[in-house]
């Protein structure tokens, strides 16, 4: 009883006054309080275990609680938990920015740590646009992108994410003026043709000369919609920008560290970016941290004015605790069987997702690597008001958002889990099915 009573005054303090992510105060949304997590479970106060097919926005691919990431940060927040990195360095961002750099494309040679995914895009932005001022190119200042992205919720990154269906429209008027072409359709290599790529050409030849760089998210489309698309659409783009002379932006936050299938999901497509953004499972999900990695050629044209400063800095830039930990995750996984790991899972998505493709209510299912979505023909908010608390009496943590249901579990999942996310979301859509048609009769 006294448990009941402290979750319920926990829940009514939070629904009064705590603003959660995309909602709203005024209706906030329905809460489960977390007390504890490990491996692929969260336990939550009323004691019940849910499957988290999330990883934590798609973070925690070791899965929680795991003992070498806990040992790392224990280790480390007894030496030092944070220094400013201005004027200061540590052995923790050598260590990371050595592992950071062995690991990705060669010419990718200079990082820049950052403390989210969205700052590590601003920071992209602007490498980009200084690069060009560095050569007198004033002029060059705007981006292109492809529709249905998604790179952050900061100003800068929101004016690359979709400008029509993408979350931040409310904010259209008053940000930067970029240019879109249509979201690439190709599903594979064996399908493609030259016209999906038309117009983003012809966007290039008509803008080059105003156009700072192309930013895009490799094969998969995150928040934007859980697109998937081929590795020609990105081996085009790359020969478009080395024709045109446009710097490449990868966002890798959400696609890198293993979860396409690749360790990073322009290796795919056997190209690499002039800069590339890290984030999300960078420290494991155990604490936030970004990365912004860059060529010669654009650190070193940055300074071709003479000055060589990038003018951003944030407070907790390269955090040791969150270095530390990083580097254990980048060894964890590297020395894990990752690869394996991440093509069971997609074997396991593609053969119990892929049956739901008949019903009714499905639009089109989508398998990559460890991330499986079924899309909807209809839209899920105005059944929020029920869905979360059914989703989690299935015994799993799923979060559909717009018109999808996917899941993005950790690496380490079994089959018999894994199972049970798939169930679950097939249950879910059989029930979203009964309760539009009931209230289709009303």
């Amino acid at each position: 009883m006294m448990l009941a009573m402290q979750n319920s005054d926990n829940l009514n303090f939070d629904a009064k006054h705590i603003w959660h992510p995309y909602s709203s105060v005024t209706k906030p949304s329905p809460m489960h309080e977390v007390v504890s997590a490990n491996g692929v479970r969260l336990t939550l106060k009323d004691g019940r275990e849910i499957i988290d097919g999330m990883s934590s926005w798609w973070s925690t691919i070791h899965g929680y609680n795991h003992p070498r990431l806990n040992q790392a940060a224990k280790q480390q927040i007894d030496q030092m938990s944070h220094v400013m990195f201005g004027g200061l360095t540590h052995q923790p961002a050598i260590d990371l920015a050595r592992k950071l750099i062995d690991i990705t494309a060669e010419p990718l040679q200079y990082v820049f740590f950052a403390d989210s995914g969205s700052v590590s895009v601003e920071v992209a932005i602007k490498m980009a646009i200084q690069y060009w001022m560095a050569q007198g190119q004033t002029n060059k200042q705007r981006l292109l992108t492809i529709r249905s992205g998604y790179h952050g919720d900061t100003f800068g990154a929101m004016a690359v994410c979709d400008p029509e269906n993408g979350m931040h429209n409310v904010f259209e008027q008053v940000l930067a003026k970029h240019l879109f072409a249509p979201a690439p359709e190709c599903k594979t290599d064996e399908e493609w043709d030259d016209s999906d790529i038309a117009e983003f050409k012809s966007l290039v030849e008509q803008h080059h000369s105003e156009l700072a760089a192309v930013i895009l998210e490799p094969l998969v489309q995150g928040a934007g919609g859980m697109r998937v698309y081929c590795p020609e659409y990105l081996r085009q783009v790359r020969q478009l920008c080395d024709q045109y002379d446009l710097l490449l932006i990868l966002d890798e936050i959400a696609t890198g560290f293993g979860r396409t299938g690749s360790l990073f999901a322009y290796e795919q497509a056997d190209i690499y970016p002039d800069i590339l953004c890290l984030g999300k499972a960078l420290t494991g999900g155990y604490m936030t941290l970004a990365a912004t990695l860059c060529t010669g050629k654009v650190a070193k044209g940055i300074g071709a004015d003479g000055s060589g400063v990038l003018m951003h800095g944030p407070t907790f830039m390269a955090n040791p605790l969150a270095c530390r930990v990083a580097c254990e995750s980048l060894d964890l996984l590297t020395e894990s069987n990752w690869q394996q790991q991440v093509q069971n899972i997609e074997q396991q998505l593609s053969k119990e997702l892929m049956r739901y493709q008949t019903m009714s209510l499905v639009k089109e299912v989508r398998v990559k690597g460890a991330i499986g979505v079924v899309e909807l023909k209809q839209e899920l908010w105005d059944q929020m008001d029920w869905l979360p608390q059914f989703i989690v009496d299935q015994g799993v943590w799923i979060r559909p958002f717009r018109n999808l249901i996917y899941i993005m579990p950790p690496y380490i999942i079994n089959t018999e889990d894994l199972k049970k996310l798939t169930t679950a979301i097939g249950n879910i859509i059989e029930a979203l099915t009964e309760k539009l048609a009931i209230k289709k009769s009303q």
